[in-house]
């Protein structure tokens, strides 16, 4: 699979390689950008909502390092290092490929970002998939590496969301208080 999906992405237009590469990273930009957004809708709102809003880029970091871990101890050749031709160039050896970081922040974010602000899952889940498809697209990465960090992500990064939500609700209501004028 992964050799007919990079097989047709080099039949491709060459705009389209560019936007296969650039577009991962940017759309992690775009999430950044929706996790500030989120803040500034839930601002006022519930104490609840806004640590929501705070945790969920904590969330996200969380299930990064359980990625990045994971990543030691699978220890996965990138299939870009068997002399296959891709659209990207392939990432150092000591780089492994399981499970791809980029699914695990795209999808952790779409998911903790779904926490803060449910009506987004119509456009951030998506992305998020597309995003995670796109490393095969250029690559980098096999589906399961993708398949498998996406799962990681839009599990785990809500996950550590929810339980560091218990502790920064009361530090949110406390902050609330203390800079409300008297």
């Amino acid at each position: 699979m992964y050799r007919d999906i990079v097989d047709f992405a080099l039949s491709t237009p060459g705009w389209l390689h560019g936007l296969a590469e650039v577009g991962t990273d940017a759309g992690l930009f775009l999430f950044a950008a929706l996790f500030v957004l989120c803040w500034w809708r839930a601002r006022n709102g519930p104490a609840r909502d806004l640590a929501i809003a705070i945790a969920g880029p904590a969330g996200v970091v969380c299930a990064y390092v359980f990625s990045e871990v994971l990543k030691t101890v699978v220890r996965e050749d990138r299939p870009c290092r068997g002399g296959i031709a891709t659209i990207a160039a392939c990432p150092p050896p000591d780089d492994w490929s399981f499970p791809s970081n980029h699914s695990v922040i795209a999808a952790g974010a779409a998911g903790a970002l779904v926490l803060a602000w449910r009506s987004l899952a119509w456009v951030v889940l998506p992305l998020a998939a597309v995003m995670a498809f796109s490393r095969v697209f250029v690559g980098v990465h096999y589906p399961h590496d993708v398949a498998g960090g996406f799962l990681i992500g839009v599990t785990l990064a809500p996950l550590c969301t929810l339980l560091l939500v218990g502790a920064v609700t009361p530090m949110v209501r406390l902050a609330r208080s203390r800079l409300s004028p008297r």
